[in-house]
């Protein structure tokens, strides 16, 4: 399965270039037939937007994942159950789970414009 996620992955980058403005992402326990999911996988932002995270069912956090973030970036880890928002300053590619549920596969991308140079981090 991670292996279809990184493959996913990698084409949203080859073919994604416009870059939207803020963005909201709900944590959810169900959307469609997967479990345990962010509403959106993979967002694709300019250097200075907010994403916003939405607690909509419980039990759910974002942190970014060690190594998987651009140089520079501090630890960020929101507490459970609460809407956390993040603005976004330094360009790359950012990845992130749910602490409670990464082992089920809660993970996200955000792309921070369009420097793409931390992805060999990410790949790790």
């Amino acid at each position: 399965m991670r292996k279809i996620f990184y493959s996913l992955f990698i084409l949203f980058l080859s073919i994604q270039s416009a870059s939207s403005a803020d963005q909201t992402i709900e944590m959810l326990n169900k959307l469609d037939k997967e479990h345990m999911v962010y509403s959106q996988k993979i967002v694709n932002i300019s250097v200075g937007d907010t994403v916003f995270w939405k607690a909509t069912t419980k039990g759910h956090n974002v942190e970014f994942i060690k190594g998987g973030v651009p140089d520079g970036v501090e630890k960020f880890r929101s507490k459970i159950n609460k809407d956390v928002e993040y603005k976004f300053v330094i360009p790359g590619i950012y990845a992130y789970w749910c602490t409670p549920h990464k082992g089920m596969g809660m993970i996200g991308f955000v792309v921070v414009g369009q420097d793409k140079s931390n992805i060999e981090a990410i790949k790790k």
